[in-house]
């Protein structure tokens, strides 16, 4: 009975609630075993010093949130929901209900963008005005589908060394909307697709909504199990690969070149497509990681490429571009058509004039600068703080550490997702990344774009205290 023993505190809140709630957060952790048997409502109310009503409204409430069921004749008994099911939309509600002030109240380690703190406004607002002076009404247009050609030509230019047919460039609002126009234009009901394990939360739900067959491979250091793809691409006519070649989401990993080259070799052997999600890849720390993408290294032209401008230049700005293989070129523009028409024509022209200024190198030259030192902050405070309760691989780039829990594993990340956020910090927990949930219960994600050198402190405490009970 020790473990039921709790201290009832003063307020609102009562008593039978709070019972509830101890109860649970000991079925969560497994302290109390799924099917065991709840004390009864005579012995409970006596250990407790309270009334029987109170205890029978407890259970009641456990009933109904689904812990308990009552067997007539029998008793009460515990029941462990499947909190992976309910825990994604409880997790998308919480930041729903977060508003931007909101936010301020908490250390949030959960941002995937570069801070908007360092964007240069003034900049930008120089740019946009001069845009206006220049175009005119033009720049509120409509534009061609493909999108402003001048930007189009700049990608190509300084991004691309102007290797590219521009007419091959599309432009996005971000690459989530990317990943969803290339998935409604080339995947159908059933067709097998490959994702790394883990993967992103995002591309993951756009490929289950088009209810294709999705396989697996492990991440290791240098990118995915070869071994692995291999034995899924013996068995099953594959129809792509999404992966994404720098600083994975969440796991940090950046692909080796050798990788890479034999991924494109099994994918002319093995007629698949290649979707790659180029995230974060302007944040290299490690001189060792050397920037060369699948799409660049491609002479079969199996390479549907993706990238965005929202994550390391303003969330609010969403523009990205993709550039197809001449075989979907056609069908991959008509679903971005049938999506939205058009990605904002002032913003793009504002982008646009932005490359070509040289305000964009400069922006992202001290990016690097102010990241890197935050970077090595986090790491050192990882080892320091948290120690031997963790383990990871250093991404020596981009915006995130993914974390597996090794100290305390009975502590899921979702628990610990929880407790955090009671206590003012927010995380990721790992279960977002995996097709089976349960099998990220002990990963959990920490970005430190949002964050100060003394918050990353703070905060670390709070993990590595929660982590020791």
């Amino acid at each position: 009975m020790e473990k039921y023993k709790l201290k009832f505190y003063e307020g609102d809140i009562p008593k039978y609630i709070q019972i509830s709630r101890h109860i649970k957060k000991l079925i969560d952790s497994n302290e109390i075993e799924d099917g065991e048997k709840l004390p009864s409502i005579r012995k409970f109310s006596k250990f407790l010093n309270v009334n029987n009503d109170t205890i029978i409204n407890a259970y009641k409430r456990l009933q109904m949130e689904g812990y308990a069921v009552l067997k007539l004749g029998s008793g009460t008994y515990a029941k462990k929901r499947d909190i992976n099911k309910t825990f994604k939309k409880d997790y998308s509600e919480t930041f729903k209900k977060l508003s931007a002030g909101g936010f301020k109240s908490f250390i949030d380690f959960t941002g995937e963008n570069a801070c908007s703190d360092f964007f240069p406004v003034e900049t930008f607002k120089e740019v946009l005005n001069e845009v206006l002076d220049r175009d005119g009404s033009n720049a509120l247009a409509y534009q061609e589908i493909l999108g402003f050609s001048g930007l189009r030509e700049s990608i190509n230019k300084y991004f691309w060394n102007e290797k590219l047919d521009i007419d091959n460039i599309l432009i996005v609002s971000g690459a989530q909307q990317g990943i969803d126009i290339v998935s409604k234009a080339i995947i159908n009901i059933n067709d097998n697709i490959i994702v790394e394990k883990p993967t992103y939360s995002g591309a993951l739900s756009v490929f289950k909504g088009r209810r294709s067959n999705i396989f697996e491979v492990n991440m290791e250091r240098d990118g995915a199990n070869l071994t692995e793809l291999i034995s899924i691409l013996k068995k099953h006519k594959i129809k792509c690969f999404y992966l994404m070649s720098y600083f994975q989401n969440p796991t940090g990993i950046s692909y080796s070149l050798e990788k890479k080259l034999k991924i494109l070799n099994l994918a002319k052997e093995y007629d698949f497509y290649i979707i790659e999600d180029d995230y974060l890849s302007e944040l290299i720390y490690d001189n060792s990681i050397k920037y060369s993408t699948f799409r660049a290294l491609d002479d079969s032209d199996r390479v549907i490429y993706i990238k965005s401008f929202s994550k390391i230049f303003l969330p609010g700005i969403r523009i990205g571009y993709l550039i197809c293989p001449n075989i979907f070129k056609e069908q991959i523009q008509n679903s971005k058509v049938d999506t939205d028409i058009a990605t904002s024509s002032l913003m793009q022209r504002a982008l646009q004039l932005y490359i070509e200024k040289g305000f964009w190198r400069n922006y992202i030259n001290k990016l690097n600068i102010i990241y890197n030192e935050r970077y090595n902050f986090m790491k050192e405070s990882i080892l320091k703080i948290l120690g031997e309760k963790v383990s990871f691989i250093s991404p020596g780039g981009g915006l995130n550490f993914y974390l597996k829990n090794i100290g305390n594993v009975k502590k899921n990340s979702i628990n610990l997702f929880y407790e955090c956020k009671e206590k003012g910090v927010l995380i990721t927990p790992g279960v977002l990344f995996y097709k089976n949930a349960k099998e990220g219960e002990n990963f959990f994600r920490l970005g430190f774009s949002k964050v100060n050198n003394s918050e990353i402190e703070k905060g670390l405490e709070v993990i590595s205290d929660i982590l020791k009970g």
